[in-house]
């Protein structure tokens, strides 16, 4: 996992903190279903409560769709991750269309519900690629605390601290599930929750989020 481009996301469409009075966030994770990762993900939440979401790539829920079952079975939204994860901004329009076509169609075969937001790849978006998520009935969904980089494995203690500092009511975190060792992320998410927990917040999925007022 790299950086995110932050050029992509001038002046676009994607949401990464929604406005509500409510001590609400959304807690989301990409590259799954992992079926070492996704389990203790999910653990977290059902230990300390609320919910959950997971941007799946349609590769991925192919590999272990058990997995992706246990979330969907769990109460967790499970969101568009495209396909293969690739740099969708440098792709034609048929070809973006596809990659999120095909893993929407994934998701429904497997859990039986279409997903209704989409997380791009990198978080690299325009608004090509963002026009065709709407076409699609897709929000497009991004993050607060980019800075955390926990893809990276800067450490569970980075991960929390940079994530906690640029938390508020309707911040939209994200982390990842997949894509080699999350064990520190499953460490940094686990004091995250608990922490936020004591502060008085809920965990709600992303459409969740967006269906606040």
């Amino acid at each position: 996992m790299s950086q995110p481009d932050a050029r992509s996301r001038a002046s676009s469409s994607m949401i990464s903190i929604h406005g509500t009075s409510a001590k609400a966030i959304a807690i989301t994770f990409d590259d799954g279903p992992n079926p070492e990762f996704t389990p203790q993900m999910l653990n977290i939440f059902s230990e300390e409560g609320g919910r959950a979401t997971f941007y799946m790539t349609g590769d991925q829920i192919e590999r272990y769709p058990d997995t992706a079952r246990l979330v969907h079975a769990a109460g967790h939204e499970i969101g568009n991750h495209s396909y293969s994860h690739p740099h969708l901004t440098e792709l034609e329009e048929e070809a973006i269309r596809a990659e999120l076509v095909r893993t929407s169609d994934i998701i429904r075969e497997t859990v039986g519900v279409l997903p209704a937001t989409f997380r791009p790849p990198y978080l690299a978006t325009d608004a090509q690629v963002e026009r065709i998520a709407h076409d699609l009935g897709l929000a497009v969904i991004g993050g607060v605390n980019g800075a955390a980089r926990d893809w990276d494995m800067p450490g569970a203690k980075h991960i929390l601290e940079a994530s906690l500092a640029v938390t508020e009511p309707g911040s939209i975190l994200v982390f990842h599930d997949g894509h080699g060792d999350r064990s520190q992320t499953v460490e940094a998410v686990r004091e995250l929750v608990r922490a936020l927990k004591k502060e008085g917040y809920s965990f709600v999925t992303a459409s969740e989020l967006l269906q606040m007022d």
